[in-house]
């Protein structure tokens, strides 16, 4: 099962380590740290130019960690996401 996070980017839900509310979470200057020193290694994939409402962490044994970067809403992902699980 993939998960879309918009303008054709898909990821594979087993892959998927945490969805976050930009927002909320870019408050805290850990988030912020961990954003930066991710952005620094070449591991962030920005979706769309639109604004960002939500940044999904993935890891797989193939690309590492991948922090993708969406303009779509955590809920919205959160509920594709556990919709996908529940089928």
């Amino acid at each position: 099962m993939y998960l879309f996070l918009g303008q054709e980017t898909v990821v594979p839900l087993c892959e998927i380590i945490g969805i976050f509310d930009m927002d909320n979470t870019t408050i805290s200057k850990s988030t912020r740290s961990f954003l930066a020193e991710a952005e620094q290694r070449g591991e962030v994939v920005t979706v769309s130019d639109e604004l960002p409402k939500s940044f999904v962490v993935c890891e797989s044994e193939k690309n590492g960690k991948t922090v993708y970067i969406s303009q779509i809403s955590c809920a919205t992902l959160l509920k594709r996401a556990k919709a996908l699980r529940s089928n």
